[in-house]
């Protein structure tokens, strides 16, 4: 029996973006543990004690896990950068297989509150780079093992109560969603999967902790390492069976037959708060 066939990962080349912490570093462990190659994509290369981690601690984090990591400083905004960055993964690991769109910004305001320049990085990073991550990443993802494209978006849910809060965000999000559905279209002849996955609560990030609801709304969150989970189980599918979707976190786990959530909250027993979008 092949190796593969044990470790669906190994020799597998995962690129995630905004990987040095939260959601990316947790998918970004979770799929070391399984022998896969990391491109750990993002901005932070010196300590922001508010938010944690580097592109070189989470790289270690990954080697310490089982995966051999490449850290590589990229702000998606600068085409030039994401260029290199796929250059720098295809010398070190010979191609890549899956491109997971984490990186992301957010501003819960309304109209009259989201400045111009807020509203100009929500739409660079979230919607322009996350469509020239893959732009980029496309000639290689065509020659790849289960080639999977993974969006962290949410379902597209056109009810105004989800633009009427945060109008500039949510367009942003819900257009990650539209990219990550055209593609599994479009690419669906070259054998390339994209699906969209989002959690049914909050996650406890930085972003909770810092922009949103501080220790309280921490407390009534799950850990990173659902989304982690769910990101495993959808790559191991074979692409033309798993493609087109925007994915719950729970609705995959419970695919697998995993309904018993609690170890993904961070206080055991809490109510869990809802997450946008769902």
């Amino acid at each position: 029996m092949s190796n593969n066939f044990t470790m669906p990962f190994t020799n597998r080349t995962i690129l995630i973006t905004g990987a040095s912490r939260g959601i990316g570093k947790a998918i970004a462990i979770r799929l070391a543990k399984e022998g896969a190659n990391i491109v750990i994509a993002a901005k932070s290369v010196d300590e922001d004690p508010r938010l944690g981690g580097t592109i070189y601690s989470a790289a270690a984090e990954v080697e310490a896990a089982g995966g051999k990591a490449l850290a590589v400083q990229v702000d998606i905004r600068n085409e030039e950068q994401i260029q290199s960055m796929v250059q720098q993964a295809v010398e070190k690991f010979g191609g890549i297989d899956v491109v997971i769109n984490n990186a992301s910004a957010i501003q819960l305001t309304g109209t009259e509150q989201t400045e111009t320049k807020r509203f100009d990085l929500m739409q660079s990073i979230n919607v322009r780079g996350t469509f020239l991550v893959v732009k980029h990443c496309l000639p290689y993802l065509r020659k790849g093992k289960n080639p999977h494209i993974i969006t962290l978006s949410p379902p597209v849910n056109l009810n105004p109560k989800w633009m009427g809060g945060h109008i500039a965000y949510t367009i942003t999000k819900f257009n990650m969603s539209m990219l990550a559905l055209g593609w599994s279209a479009e690419l669906k002849g070259a054998g390339i999967a994209s699906n969209a996955l989002w959690p049914r609560t909050t996650i406890d990030t930085a972003a909770v902790r810092n922009l949103l609801g501080g220790e309280t709304l921490a407390k009534m969150s799950r850990t990173p390492e659902i989304i982690a989970d769910a990101v495993y189980f959808i790559l191991k599918k074979n692409v033309s069976q798993c493609t087109g979707h925007t994915f719950i976190d729970e609705e995959v786990l419970a695919g697998e037959g995993i309904t018993d959530l609690e170890k993904y909250s961070v206080v055991p027993g809490a109510h869990l708060y809802t997450d946008l979008f769902v």
